[in-house]
């Protein structure tokens, strides 16, 4: 399983990390959807909805499941049978009308309010019949509310299900690649905002802060507050451009802020401060620097973006100081020269090798694209 934040597969198998001082970990959780008349209006919608109550007043299980749901889980999508689909929560639920009613209905007195949540899907080229594979499924199954039965039905009174984990490991295996390179793809669509989302829900389920500490922890995200303070201490200026104006600079982590341990978070050796075009190629993996604070450049980054932008190799910045250094070091093994945080695969086409300016990708149905 993977934490909050991590910028890792969903669906890559992974032992249960430890949690680490003032950074509880959250294992991403695997939800099972039992979609109803509305499965395709789900998908091209990209969302799930449920009434918070049955009509006699009562909060079902799936109506609670649905509170639960965090950012970066995964969703097996079940219709017509078959898994046809998977997808990625890319927020939490809020309260909304039954959006799939007229909004003539949706103004009537006691009109459905229900838990929406946003989901992006794709779908799969094989789906998965559980009827296929019963000797295998049916052990794993939940004692209780159970989203399939022992015959591999659907079992209707079921909306959303949370999937044991022996059960997800099982779906992942029988899935295959397609499931896990899809929600890969979903995820890098995200615009690289999932792990921070997802370490931010988190926080604001924490049980072991203060409010007040939450917030900083939160502000942090965006450069604000007792970190830009803390950063300031020991950054005074853009190291690359020189610029001193603290209103034109961006605060940014060296090791990003969805990785952090609390203290890590708020640390202002961690930290640099950038003019915005810096600050955009630092946080993509694009440069990054040396201890010694030699500019470092990615084999990746169009060369022209140098030129148009003023930056001249060599570029010296100033050695850092040895906790800066520390952090530098993450940034150098795992954000410089990845892609909004993630590293490219062996697989993957050099562009500087690639004629075509405007290279297409195989064609795959995901939605919100």
């Amino acid at each position: 399983m993977i934490t909050a934040g991590s910028a890792a597969n969903p669906l890559a198998t992974q032992s249960e990390p430890a949690a680490t001082a003032g950074h509880p970990s959250r294992d991403i959780r695997y939800w099972w959807v039992n979609h109803r008349q509305v499965h395709r209006q789900e998908l091209e919608g990209e969302l799930l909805w449920s009434p918070k109550s049955t009509h006699a007043g009562v909060h079902d299980e799936s109506s609670n499941n649905m509170m639960k749901v965090m950012p970066g889980d995964v969703v097996f999508s079940f219709a017509n049978a078959a898994i046809r689909a998977v997808g990625l929560a890319l927020g939490q639920a809020r309260e909304t009308p039954n959006p799939f009613e007229s909004r003539a209905a949706r103004k009537q007195p006691g009109a459905a309010q229900g838990w929406q949540i946003p989901v992006r899907f794709a779908e799969l080229a094989h789906p998965l019949d559980p009827r296929d594979h019963l000797a295998e499924l049916v052990p794993m199954l939940p004692a209780k509310r159970s989203p399939i039965r022992a015959s591999g039905d659907v079992n209707r009174r079921i909306y959303l299900a949370l999937v044991p984990r022996k059960m997800a490991e099982s779906l992942r295996r029988l899935l295959g690649p397609e499931a896990h390179d899809l929600i890969e793809k979903i995820a890098h669509g995200a615009n690289g905002q999932l792990p921070d989302d997802a370490e931010e829900a988190a926080i604001h389920q924490r049980t072991d802060i203060v409010p007040a500490q939450k917030v900083d922890l939160i502000r942090a995200r965006h450069g604000q507050g007792a970190y830009r303070r803390n950063l300031e201490l020991v950054e005074a200026a853009c190291r690359v451009t020189g610029l001193l104006d603290r209103r034109h600079l961006r605060a940014r982590h060296m090791k990003p802020w969805c990785k952090c341990n609390d203290a890590e978070k708020l640390d202002g050796c961690n930290g640099l401060l950038l003019s915005p075009h810096l600050d955009h190629l630092f946080g993509r993996g694009y440069i990054s620097f040396a201890d010694s604070g030699d500019l470092l450049v990615s084999r990746h980054l169009n060369p022209a973006v140098l030129e148009k932008w003023g930056l001249r190799l060599p570029l010296n910045a100033g050695a850092f100081g040895p906790q800066q250094c520390r952090y530098l070091d993450y940034h150098r093994r795992n954000v410089f020269e990845s892609h909004i945080g993630g590293r490219r695969k062996p697989h993957e086409i050099d562009i500087a090798a690639v004629e075509d300016t405007d290279p297409q990708a195989p064609p795959v149905t995901v939605y919100g694209e």
